[in-house]
């Protein structure tokens, strides 16, 4: 897990990756290059432009002075003249647009199935899972998990279950005043934004062009002010109201007892809690809604989507192929869909598996927790997202985890990733994500990243889901160059050759809250794929 704090590197001679025991040369090629390392207060040369943001994470903390990932540079500089293998990453997720025009060519295919003759072909299950296979079938939306425990409370223990029934108490209490503040945002939002278009004379503008605004107009004057607000919470406008929108009717639901209602499970027509019942869903992993996969088609795409090809943003690993595991609803995911999601990807060849997903309460985590050393068993990495609720998940909730009591690993695979702003300074870490000394492992690019989303379109979007897969992108990347390293050796490259942070930075977005960077994670430092890819190098001899 994460911490935050100023930027510096001892000499990479000195670090020594655990558990991998290799201690020789470097070869010719890279023999004399340096790691990368940087102070936290260095000066950013100039703003961010647009051109940069859509691919930040790609870019160095050193000569572009933004907190990237040095992955142009590791390809430029480390891995011109070398070949890599292909290496399949799972997606764990909404569903994926494998039509998408960025990543058609990276989809995984199934070459022991024949497609469409509705005979599992090579006997594992799934009747024509030509790309993947989606464990949900047509459900879009679905119950968080502590509705489903008040709905079934032989579900869990009767503490678990109190704690659930508490927290819905508390959802209804703050229910009625989340909405008045949904309504007044909303308003504001539509007023401000419809002041400012027709002042600007176009629908979309930036936050450069409000605050340069001069006017003693009142209107004028609310209107900048509010929209400043808006503008920064990172996304587009059109987006946020889509956002505020959905937060309202979520609010309306609670306060009429919907939430509690609903069973959208019964569609599907499998017994979710009963892990040998695994016959159910079907092969469409794009779902029954193609602008329900926006989370996981923008997941994949920071993974793979192609590189250097003039559209759109460019992916981290460039010799990937994505298998599509579809099991995160809109609302929380089942521990039975995760289970056997991690199995499916596993079993078909995934070296990665993205786990962009996350939830207090899991029924049935000892499923999730027996995939994970299935995963382990067989060689391959999980890359979570730590979380967005700005939390200390060493004594939070944050499920699936790899410690059952967010001390001691029962394995050796899971690396959990915080996430980063593109700001570099005390405001480096985004202000939704989760930390944790013991539970975060490392941090990486996770506000404002523009990838893939459905119908050959491109976004950007935040949240740790969204660092999660830059992380991936990297260790596909190594697996790919040096595929005889372990899954434990890349996560532990992955942690050990980063960045490291020892300045003092802001937690949860509040500026009185500053702590160390080390204290947010278990490694205190940002992933950086040049220096990992040196590390890769050196233990792969």
């Amino acid at each position: 897990m994460n911490s935050i704090k100023p930027i510096y590197l001892s000499a990479f001679a000195l670090l020594v990756l655990a558990g991998c025991g290799a201690s020789k040369q470097v070869s010719n090629s890279m023999a004399n290059t340096n790691a990368i390392s940087a102070p936290l207060n260095i000066k950013k040369k100039a703003p961010i432009t647009e051109n940069d943001l859509k691919r930040w994470s790609h870019l160095d903390i050193v000569n572009d002075t933004i907190p990237g990932m040095s992955v142009d540079r590791a390809y430029s500089e480390l891995l011109k003249n070398k070949k890599g293998v292909k290496v399949i990453v799972g997606i764990v997720d909404s569903g994926v647009d494998i039509e998408h025009q960025d990543l058609k060519s990276v989809v995984w295919t199934n070459k022991k199935e024949i497609a469409g003759n509705g005979i599992d072909d090579d006997k594992n299950g799934y009747v024509d899972d030509i790309h993947g296979w989606n464990f949900l079938g047509d459900i879009t939306k679905e119950n968080l998990e502590y509705e489903r425990i008040l709905k079934n409370k032989n579900l869990v223990d009767g503490v678990t279950y109190q704690a659930a029934k508490a927290l819905n108490d508390k959802k209804v209490a703050d229910a009625a005043s989340g909405k008045t503040r949904s309504e007044q945002m909303l308003a504001a939002l539509k007023d401000g934004d419809a002041t400012l278009a027709k002042h600007f004379g176009k629908p979309v503008y930036t936050m450069e062009e409000v605050k340069a605004i001069v006017s003693q107009e009142p209107l004028m004057q609310k209107s900048k002010a509010s929209m400043e607000q808006m503008l920064s919470y990172g996304m587009p406008v059109a987006d946020l109201k889509i956002a505020v929108q959905k937060q309202l009717d979520g609010f309306d639901a609670t306060l009429k007892g919907d939430n509690l209602k609903a069973d959208y499970r019964k569609i599907v027509g499998d017994n979710p809690e009963d892990i040998t019942d695994t016959k159910y869903g079907n092969n469409n992993v794009m779902g029954p809604d193609k602008n329900g996969i926006l989370h996981g088609t923008h997941v994949a795409g920071i993974v793979a989507q192609t590189r250097n090809n003039q559209l759109g943003g460019d992916g981290i690993a460039n010799n990937v192929e994505i298998l599509t595991v579809r099991a995160v609803p809109d609302g929380d995911e089942y521990d039975k869909d995760i289970a056997l999601g991690i199995r499916y990807a596993v079993d078909n060849g995934a070296k990665v598996i993205n786990g962009s997903f996350g939830k207090s309460f899991s029924p049935h985590k000892q499923w999730v927790y027996d995939a994970i050393k299935y995963a382990e068993k067989k060689d391959v990495l999980i890359v979570h997202a730590a979380g967005n609720d700005a939390k200390n998940i060493d004594t939070e909730n944050n499920f699936p985890n790899d410690s059952d009591d967010k001390v001691t690993e029962f394995a050796d695979n899971v690396i959990t990733i915080g996430a980063l702003n593109f700001e570099y300074g005390n405001k480096v870490v985004a202000r939704f994500s989760n930390y944790g000394k013991i539970n975060v492992d490392t941090f990486g690019p996770g506000v404002k990243i523009y990838a893939t989303t459905p119908n050959d379109t491109y976004k950007y979007l935040q949240g740790t889901s969204m660092a999660s897969p830059n992380v991936a992108g990297v260790a596909a990347l190594i697996r790919s160059y040096y595929p005889k390293l372990s899954a434990k050796q890349v996560k532990h490259i992955l942690m050990d050759s980063g960045v490291a942070i020892t300045a003092d930075v802001i937690v949860g977005g509040k500026p009185n809250d500053t702590r160390s960077f080390t204290a947010l994670s278990q490694s205190g430092k940002i992933v950086n794929a040049y220096n990992a890819i040196l590390m890769a190098e050196k233990m792969s001899k």
